[in-house]
């Protein structure tokens, strides 16, 4: 990874996550600008405003960045599982005032069947494109990689990483159990072993021999250098950034994640039907408290969070948001992202010289 990233003309062995929704081309810029390796998430949105992000990214730096796709298998709808759900959530939708959706609907595609999405890439020839819940067919990758794109995949265990190494992928990203937002599994239907980040990296860099990326509740210099001490090329951190000013998380959102609430994180399959770690919340609570039941399959249960998000935020209520965390969120600092990346390389730096040669 040293190499591809000097090739990447990425100075630090950091990388600030995806996060759909959260991350903003200013802010994948600013990460750009400052020396690591800048992202945005086009998991959620169309083809059509993937170009934009992308033009917006552009705009603000010359530099390398990464575009993140989603590769979940396309949802099959099982309308009487949906209908179950809208009924269940409706009583907490009449709290503020409102009704559930009449329907559920999936409110964005897999990049496995949007060639629209993939129009765009091979168009717009981002430097790096990254898979997060699996691989897109063989036919899609070997077009990336023709292109001259570098391609990441996100791997939970070692048979994930060992098929993105098999499909041609430049390097994998080791995703433990400690991360926040949307675990990465191919399959959330297989028994997860919920590795964390130490095990699942050291494990991954025994058995591979491409670069592997570590992340998962990294939040300071300290950390990164733990990673690159057990063979990890990079480390990748996205809760570190969903404090700074670039980003979109709201006033409450950032209240929550530098309290006393960010000691507290849940993995939840509640808002988006797939397991994701958020800061504990009253929607997180809803399994438990409302007897939710089985989610409909990802991501349909979106378009009930949404519709439920928007209905609670517009009564003052912002316990039911998506504030996706990871375990290290009370390492959580408020800064500029170019700042945030300084001190992350100044902490990086004095780890480093602490450390037995």
């Amino acid at each position: 990874m040293g190499r591809l990233l000097e090739t990447l003309g990425v100075e630090l062995p950091i990388i600030q996550a995806p996060m759909a929704g959260v991350a903003t081309p200013a802010m994948a810029a600013a990460v750009s600008n400052a020396g690591a390796l800048g992202s945005i998430g086009v998991g959620p949105v169309g083809a059509d405003a993937a170009r934009k992000l992308i033009a917006a990214v552009r705009a603000s730096t010359d530099r390398s960045f990464n575009v993140n796709v989603f590769c979940n298998r396309p949802a099959v709808a099982d309308r009487s599982r949906e209908a179950a759900w809208l009924a269940r959530l409706a009583p907490v939708f009449r709290q503020f005032g409102a009704e559930p959706p009449s329907k559920l609907s999936e409110v964005f595609r897999s990049f496995v069947e949007d060639d629209a999405m993939l129009a765009v890439l091979l168009e717009e020839r981002p430097r790096v494109v990254s898979f997060h819940f699996g691989l897109p067919p063989a036919e899609k990758i070997a077009a990336l990689r023709n292109a001259g794109i570098v391609l990441l995949g996100t791997a939970t265990n070692l048979e994930e990483a060992r098929a993105i190494a098999s499909a041609g992928l430049h390097a994998v990203i080791a995703q433990g159990f400690e991360a926040g937002g949307h675990r990465g599994v191919f399959d959330p239907e297989a028994s997860d072993d919920c590795l964390g980040t130490i095990a699942l990296t050291r494990l991954l860099v025994r058995n591979l021999e491409i670069p592997i990326i570590a992340a998962g509740g990294i939040m300071d210099g300290a950390g990164i250098a733990a990673c690159l001490m057990l063979g990890a090329s990079a480390a990748q951190l996205g809760t570190a950034f969903v404090p700074c000013p670039e980003s979109t998380a709201d006033e409450a959102y950032r209240t929550a994640l530098l309290s006393d609430t960010s000691a507290h994180t849940v993995v939840t399959t509640v808002i988006s039907g797939r397991p994701a770690r958020c800061l504990a919340n009253r929607f997180t609570a809803l399994t438990d408290e409302a007897g939710l039941g089985p989610a409909p399959v990802f991501p349909i249960p979106y378009d009930a969070a949404l519709a439920l998000i928007a209905a609670s935020k517009a009564a003052g209520e912002s316990g039911y948001a998506a504030h996706w965390a990871g375990q290290g969120a009370p390492m959580a600092r408020s800064l500029p992202a170019a700042s945030l990346v300084a001190k992350l390389q100044s902490e990086l730096e004095q780890a480093l010289s602490r450390s037995p040669a």
